[in-house]
């Protein structure tokens, strides 16, 4: 019963773990959406008493799961200490806290630990298989893109000192060098605020530049990050878990571990 557990609980191959893995996700965004709902201010006491009804069925299915999760493992202590395991146990801590702390004077800090169970998204994580490949993309090309950010924050320099020298004696908030760069900052990155603009023809004409030189700039990193990631060997992955250090990643036909050489 336990390896069939195992089974379902942390793999999703199988039918059963897919189930799992869609039932928890569901789970998982019905919690958060009763957190926000609590928020809303100024509904009848029955609303707030039925929600937090539900948080507590809830946090008892989360109970249950994190116990299962440790009966079924074969080193119950690793999984309990590992980052998965920790993310599981804040999950459920936060809707006990009122079962432990009394009195008027901690409801706020009560109040604020409550929200904690927003956190709950990040039981999501597991779920994004393809986090890994990203990762290891974007540390192969971190040489590229540190000089790509460099070279991002001269331009800026020279684009906030030019304006400066230009819009300095005009009534359009270029006030300094540092707010130039501000300036060049948000033109660059395309977010445009608005709260600085230059008001000469040839103020007018480098911000142009400066906005259409943004759009390109941002398909550089882009290009980057997926020249590396079609470099890596497209092996197909399952989401098997070592049941030793409960990593996964592991190839089609491996059978042992990567990461530790247990057996699969």
């Amino acid at each position: 019963m336990r390896e069939k557990l195992y089974e379902i609980i942390f793999e999703a191959d199988t039918k059963a773990g897919k189930a799992f893995d869609l039932s928890l996700i569901v789970l998982i965004l019905f919690s958060i959406t009763i957190v926000m709902l609590e928020s809303l201010p100024n509904r009848p006491p029955i609303f707030y008493s039925k929600l937090n009804v539900m948080e507590w069925m809830v946090t008892i299915a989360f109970v249950a799961e994190y116990f299962v999760r440790i009966w079924v493992v074969r080193r119950p202590w690793g999984y309990v200490f590992s980052a998965l395991g920790i993310i599981d146990l804040l999950a459920i801590i936060p809707s006990f806290v009122g079962l432990v702390l009394t009195g008027s004077h901690v409801m706020v800090v009560l109040r604020a630990l409550r929200l904690l169970r927003i956190f709950r998204i990040l039981k999501l994580t597991r779920y994004i298989n393809e986090g890994s490949q990203l990762w290891k993309a974007l540390m192969a090309s971190r040489n590229k893109i540190g000089i790509f950010i460099f070279t991002v924050l001269i331009l800026i320099v020279i684009v906030g000192t030019m304006m400066y020298m230009i819009e300095s004696n005009q009534d359009s908030g270029f006030t300094s060098i540092p707010i130039s760069i501000y300036w060049a900052v948000v033109t660059l990155t395309t977010v445009g605020y608005g709260d600085i603009a230059p008001v000469t023809a040839l103020g007018q004409t480098l911000a142009g530049l400066v906005m259409i030189l943004g759009y390109a700039i941002i398909a550089v990193p882009t290009g980057i990050v997926s020249s590396e990631m079609n470099k890596k060997t497209q092996s197909e992955i399952t989401t098997q878990v070592c049941p030793q250090c409960l990593k996964e990643g592991h190839d089609k036909d491996a059978t042992f571990c990567k990461y530790c050489g247990g057996k699969l």
